[in-house]
């Protein structure tokens, strides 16, 4: 059975000093999910939770919590009043106040405040240090005790603006998990902020990529890397190389490593000029195969390798062996392509790129193979 929706932007467009930021902005959150603001920096995403959290005035449109309006044109409710949690970058947390106060510190009044405090503590794993303070612990168990300080009111809506940053590789990657766990197991909503596409896919039911001040997509990320609406999504989304090819048939393309078909089948003219996506994990290593590339790069991955190819006319390509197929740059290697889903975008000044805004000029034919 679906959620019921809990957060709705509805053409949004907010900024500062009259200057835009975001613009023409539309996604929905349903209760319970985790969705996340993903992009590179100055992209919009932290103004979008800013006006999300009630920081920041909206230009246009409005902002819904709940079936309430909460933000709009010349009105904004109080950051205050709308039950909205907050963890931030920095944990700010009170420096004199052991954990179990910091905690506390939001429901003081509440009947129930010490049970409170101390599931949480126990949830977040830290019900045996309630008595230290903040210098006394490390970043993580920081960042964990800001988490349970933000879920003791019971927001309706929990906002975390890049809450891993600040600590180190392993780390980030154990706490996103972490956080995953502890939102869902109180099944409570939230919007996460980040640049890392790997946090972001950690935590997050749907993520929102944004460039340039404009939502691109709004998806799972299973569909934002599989599929793609934009060229940036697609470059931006996990690794990979574009290759030139002429659209032979609705689900075909010709390009330079042969015939290539996929599960997708796509409306523009026959024989228009397009550019095909090729992740790692579409070129397959083969020794016996016709087709050859020259290794001009390698990182080790432990149980794989990635490897950066060159091909004969110069395009560049990066694939994913076995580790046990240990190559050194220089040598030529057989590849062929395994790239079933086939994600195509019109070339610059093709004739499909004359396809009017907004329509992707796909439609999915899984029988088309």
């Amino acid at each position: 059975m679906s959620q019921p929706l809990l957060l709705n932007l509805r053409d949004l467009s907010c900024g500062y000093h009259e200057h835009k930021v975001v613009q023409d902005l539309n996604l929905h959150l349903n209760a319970g999910d985790i969705g996340c603001l993903l992009g590179p920096s100055g992209c919009g995403k932290t103004t979008t939770l800013r006006a999300i959290a009630g920081f920041e005035p909206v230009a246009e449109g409005e902002i819904q919590l709940a079936g309430e309006v909460i933000s709009r044109p010349g009105f904004t409710l109080a950051p205050d009043k709308r039950r909205i949690g907050m963890v931030f970058q920095d944990y700010a947390l009170f420096p004199h106040l052991t954990l179990a106060e910091n905690v506390a510190f939001g429901i003081r009044k509440h009947a129930d405040c010490a049970r409170i405090t101390d599931e949480l503590l126990e949830l977040v794993k830290l019900s045996h240090l309630g008595k230290r303070y903040p210098h006394e612990l490390s970043g993580g168990q920081q960042q964990r005790v800001a988490l349970a300080r933000a879920l003791a009111p019971e927001p309706r809506l929990l906002l975390l603006d890049e809450p891993f940053s600040n600590l180190d590789g392993e780390l980030r990657r154990r706490l996103s998990h972490e956080v995953r766990d502890i939102l869902k197991s109180r099944g409570t909503s939230a919007i996460l902020v980040t640049h890392d596409q790997e946090e972001a896919f950690a935590v997050s039911d749907h993520v929102g990529v944004f460039h340039e001040g404009r939502l691109q997509q709004w998806d799972t990320p299973f569909n934002l890397y599989h599929e793609p609406l934009t060229p940036f999504v697609a470059s931006f989304i996990g690794q990979g190389y574009f290759i030139r090819g002429q659209l032979l048939s609705p689900d075909s393309v010709q390009t330079e490593l042969g015939l290539i078909r996929g599960n997708r089948a796509y409306t523009w003219p026959v024989g228009s000029a397009v550019d095909v996506l090729l992740r790692p994990d579409d070129i397959v290593y083969d020794p016996e195969g016709a087709l050859q590339a020259r290794i001009v790069g390698k990182t080790f991955l432990g149980a794989a390798t990635l490897y950066r190819l060159q091909l004969a006319t110069g395009s560049q390509l990066e694939a994913i062996f076995p580790s046990h197929a240990d190559h050194q740059p220089g040598e030529h290697v057989g590849i062929r392509v395994a790239a079933d889903h086939l994600v195509v975008f019109p070339a610059p000044g093709s004739v499909a790129a004359q396809v009017k805004l907004g329509d992707s000029g796909v439609r999915r034919c899984t029988s088309a193979r």
